[in-house]
């Protein structure tokens, strides 16, 4: 089992940045695919960022690209999402997620099977 907690989520002028951090629990997280979801009210959960086990592979969304960047420390258990140039289209609670099955680079939220708690981003206008 494991366990993943977000932190670093806020209230954020358009433009600015965040950077979220999503804990993991457990000595086998450097063996997981990492992802990023967010979801805003009424609408589905939604893909933004993946990062491979090793952390050589990353993939994200087109509404993201070149704006938000994925990384991961297996050192410290931690993985990061830094986003600049938030607009209001970025609003929404974040998850990350974790795949066991490292062989695999989802962007489908049904791939993962652990989950944080969510970090609610919101960005004014």
């Amino acid at each position: 089992q494991v366990q993943l907690v977000e932190s670093g989520g806020g209230l954020v002028q358009a433009g600015g940045s965040l950077r979220l951090s999503c804990a993991a629990s457990g000595r086998t997280f450097s063996m997981y695919t990492m992802g990023w979801f967010r979801q805003a009210p009424g609408r589905e959960r939604e893909f933004v960022a993946v990062i491979n086990w090793t952390g050589a592979t990353t993939y994200y969304a087109d509404s993201v690209k070149g704006r938000f960047t994925i990384s991961r420390d297996n050192d410290k258990n931690t993985v990061f999402l830094q986003m600049n140039s938030l607009n209001s289209d970025d609003t929404a609670v974040y998850y990350c997620a974790a795949d066991r099955n490292r062989a695999v680079i989802s962007r489908s939220h049904w791939q993962y099977d652990y989950w944080g708690q969510g970090t609610q981003v919101t960005v004014s206008s």
